[in-house]
């Protein structure tokens, strides 16, 4: 549910580290990275107009962070879902669930329509982060 990690750092966590099944790792991971999606979507608007008129550090925090957002948001606006769906899915950080939240917002898309394309880019993200963290742990175990 953290930003910047997300679930770029829970799976490899989860399996190497604390040695979890697979398929709950993946699970975990996937639902705990959706959580934050729905308030960022439902209430980034309020907070923006509750921040202008009430904080200014707050206002220039959320600013900031939006205009970090908007460094990604070509490829969202060039494919639309598409391009959403492929901005969260590529594995790095600063392009998981959490940016493609933030532009979504700045873009003013469609709320359902940006959450089913975030849903999909989590999943993929989360298969291609949970088969590296496989094949990571497979190439260290069978050279020592």
């Amino acid at each position: 549910m953290t930003p910047i990690a997300e679930l770029r750092g829970s799976i490899p966590l989860a399996i190497s580290v604390f040695r979890l099944p697979v398929a709950y790792a993946f699970i975990a991971s996937v639902l705990g990275n959706l959580v934050p999606v729905i308030p960022i979507l439902l209430g980034l608007e309020w907070l923006t107009r509750l921040l202008e008129k009430h904080w200014k550090f707050g206002r220039q925090l959320l600013e900031k962070i939006l205009n970090r957002s908007k460094k990604h948001s070509d490829i969202v606006r060039k494919y639309g879902f598409w391009g959403l769906i492929i901005l969260v899915a590529i594995p790095l950080p600063g392009t998981g669930a959490w940016t493609g939240s933030f532009i979504a917002f700045l873009l003013g898309l469609d709320r359902r329509c940006a959450f089913m394309a975030i849903a999909w880019g989590v999943l993929i993200a989360g298969v291609i982060v949970t088969l590296a963290t496989l094949g990571i742990i497979g190439v260290v175990r069978v050279t020592g």
